[in-house]
């Protein structure tokens, strides 16, 4: 199933495990097609390395299925179906996780967090194979399952166990399980996680020391603005650190990116791996999967506070960038993961063959409606200004397609259903005043960003949308607090602006400090 140059590839990623690893199969039918499949799959993979063994069982499982053990025990990782797509590279990590191998692997801090998890903790994470923000999921709950001997993780591909799917009525993915309560969909950071399993779950006391960090330059995000920021002050010569919930941000959802001058294509995530190396290249410290609990500011020290850590500097960079918004109208909470959702490369398939709205006529708006168009008989457009703001080939491809209809001036008033689904969008046309309810099953809402900046509501001046105020050079409204990208009041979200600004904010920063300023 694996061809000879991914299996000598494996080889040498294999080279030196360092442990001895078995991939351990069960399946009800060791004959079914499904379970030979498996075997071949699982067989092909461990033949990459000396230190891997396949071992088959037979048991009432409700789809072929194997766990990674370690030295022959139980490493709490578990796949269900066989990992293609995707997913591939997740069971690639988690061989190399288990040996205490692979980038991925949290640094000490992280792993303190993780190990004072209370167990048990039994997850399933729902993925599908050409999910784009699934693998990331997995491969940290993943990571949490190693580290952790309370907790388990099984990866489980929902076509192959399409009856749970049907009776949990998961619509979205990934989506994560523990116990029998979902605890999220859709893409999560490792620190969203960690955050998330100690509120349910608590976490044991450590007599673990505060640990400090000063430099000259904190840098608050790790998208296109922060990585911008914080390489060119590293360039200055200064004591740079970013502080990040993850490297990419916002960008490692979008799939297509074609305006980022001289890079005439990519994608999100390529982006994302691509700012993470180019981070590399210098002294910085990335202190990512960090989930920062509060801001304390001083004339000369501004300080970040996440969990037992802090990290201070006399100047700080925000470059949080922006989340998508929400159209914050009844029904909508309810059905999040439950038929209104806001990736269509994650979650589109799930709607093949069904009626569709797209909340939006900007650019996300419209591409995402184009890419439903191509698996949805009937994909229905509305968007609250009287005309639509994509660009015009945009418009052009979307005016194209017969299976999709576009509505301006339309207000969406009501996500309308049951306790698990989607039955219609009450919608009213502001120019006539009428209200109706148009029949869907879905809802995919791609109104825009809303600036992640509530850290600093109370701390820097901002406009009413919540975006941070900044003057021509990325000064804020506080002496030594810079900010840029999408967080900013600067117009045009774009990527390369955001990169822009970021460079803008180091120069500012280091400039005020030669001048001492700050």
């Amino acid at each position: 199933m694996l061809d000879n140059d991914i299996i000598q590839q494996l080889r040498s990623i294999f080279a030196d495990l360092g442990a001895r690893i078995t991939l351990r199969m069960s399946a009800a039918d060791p004959q079914a097609d499904e379970a030979r499949q498996m075997k071949e799959f699982l067989g092909d993979f461990a033949s990459s390395s000396p230190d891997i063994d396949f071992e088959e069982t037979t048991a009432q499982v409700e789809a072929p299925q194997f766990e990674i053990l370690k030295d022959g025990e139980p490493t709490g990782v578990k796949f269900v179906g066989i990992p293609n797509g995707h997913e591939f590279t997740t069971l690639l990590l988690a061989v190399l996780n288990a040996c205490g191998k692979g980038k991925n692997m949290p640094d000490d801090a992280l792993s303190a967090r993780i190990q004072a998890l209370r167990g048990p903790i039994d997850l399933r994470t729902f993925v599908s194979l050409t999910c784009t923000n699934c693998p990331d999921v997995a491969q940290a709950l993943n990571v949490i399952a190693i580290l952790n001997p309370e907790v388990s993780n099984s990866v489980i591909d929902g076509a192959v166990v399409q009856p749970v799917v049907d009776k949990l009525n998961i619509q979205s993915v990934p989506t994560v399980y523990a116990g029998d309560a979902m605890l999220g969909v859709g893409r999560q950071s490792l620190a969203d996680l960690i955050d998330k399993l100690e509120e349910r779950y608590g976490k044991n006391e450590t007599d673990a020391a505060p640990v400090e960090h000063e430099f000259d330059v904190v840098v608050l995000g790790g998208g296109p603005a922060g990585a911008a920021a914080a390489i060119y002050a590293a360039r200055k010569g200064a004591k740079v650190a970013v502080v990040a919930k993850a490297i990419g941000g916002q960008v490692k959802e979008t799939m297509g990116i074609e305006n980022l001058i001289s890079v005439p294509e990519t994608t999100g995530p390529k982006l994302a791996s691509d700012l993470r190396i180019h981070l590399e290249q210098y002294p910085i410290a990335i202190f990512d999967n960090r989930s920062v609990d509060a801001v304390e500011v001083s004339d000369k020290r501004k300080t970040l506070r996440a969990g037992n850590e802090s990290f201070s500097a006399p100047a700080l960079i925000v470059a949080t960038g922006a989340s998508w918004r929400k159209l914050n109208v009844p029904g909508e909470e309810d059905h999040i993961g439950k038929g209104v959702a806001f990736c269509t490369h994650c979650d589109g398939p799930f709607y093949a063959g069904k009626k569709v709205a797209v909340i939006g006529g900007g650019n996300s708006g419209i591409e995402a409606a184009i890419d439903l168009a191509g698996i949805c008989p009937d994909v229905q457009v509305f968007e609250f200004m009287d005309t639509l703001k994509a660009d015009e080939v945009l418009q052009e491809k979307a005016e194209s397609m017969p299976n999709m209809h576009i509505h301006t001036s339309m207000q969406v008033m009501e996500v309308e259903g049951g306790p698990g689904n989607v039955t219609g969008l009450k919608v009213k046309d502001r120019l006539s005043g009428q209200v109706k309810t148009v029949s869907v099953d879905g809802v995919f809402v791609q109104i825009g960003l809303s600036p992640n900046s509530a850290l600093f509501k109370d701390i820097l001046e901002m406009t009413r949308a919540g975006e941070i105020k900044v003057d021509e050079r990325c000064r804020t409204s506080v002496k030594g607090i810079y900010a840029a990208g999408d967080v900013t009041s600067v117009p045009y979200k774009q990527i390369i602006i955001a990169m822009g600004e970021g460079a803008k904010a180091a120069l500012t920063a280091f400039d005020d400090s030669i001048r001492g300023e700050i």
